[in-house]
């Protein structure tokens, strides 16, 4: 999978990172539970899960709010 740097597909990437980071949540959870019934380590992993994907979101809402033009086009549709 190759990531493109550009912002054209940032929220695209960011879809498919969750989608990665999910798929190894369920590997991780079904390795640790069967053998070594151990969930510390799978909240832990979670936690870090969640404070990337807030990370990520915060970063393409700040892009947004500096590049994007939605301002305009939302004004337009009040008249």
């Amino acid at each position: 999978m190759v990531f493109n740097l550009k912002c054209n597909h940032l929220l695209l990437m960011m879809l498919s990172l969750e989608f990665i980071v999910i798929s190894l949540f369920y590997g991780l959870w079904l390795n640790l539970y069967i053998y070594l019934n151990e969930n510390y380590f799978v909240i832990i992993f979670l936690t870090m899960s969640v404070c990337e994907s807030v990370l990520g979101l915060s970063i393409l809402v700040s892009i947004i709010r500096s590049y994007g033009n939605d301002y305009f086009s939302s004004f337009n549709v009040l008249w």
